[in-house]
């Protein structure tokens, strides 16, 4: 009788015991899976800082490139401007050659072009200038 009481206490307690480590056992499992789910997250955040820092530098770059694009159509404007200015005056000289030797001008008409073309030669000279401050900044 004593070792069947025995035999039952002991069972009993072993079962005891063992739930008691299968309670411990669950929390350590859940202990584990909260670790794991804070390196998945911290992970996942990591992946998103590179990808957020490779997003800036490519918009960074496009920026960039815009701007270089930008420079080189403004230096291309002026280059052009200059030109167009240039062939203004060689066309207003020659009509004043050709007014002049056939007499057809009068004063005012000489000063009026003659001004036209100072003015020309004056916007000339500013768009060198940009011109040159343009090339600088390439």
């Amino acid at each position: 009788m004593k070792q069947i009481i025995f035999t039952l206490l002991f069972v009993i307690a072993f079962q005891v015991s063992s739930a008691q480590t299968e309670v411990r056992n669950t929390s350590d499992i859940e202990k584990e899976a909260e670790l794991e789910r804070k390196a998945v997250i911290k992970k996942v955040e990591k992946e998103e800082k590179k990808a957020a820092k490779k997003e800036k530098e490519a918009k960074k770059e496009a920026k960039k490139k815009k701007q270089a694009d930008k420079l080189d159509q403004s230096i291309r404007e002026k280059q052009k401007a200059i030109a167009k200015n240039e062939r203004k005056i060689v066309s207003l000289e020659d009509k004043l050659e050709k007014g002049k030797a056939k007499g057809k001008l009068s004063p005012v008409d000489i000063e009026k072009m003659e001004a036209k073309k100072e003015k020309l030669k004056a916007s000339i000279a500013k768009d060198k200038v940009k011109l040159n401050k343009l090339n600088k900044d390439k």
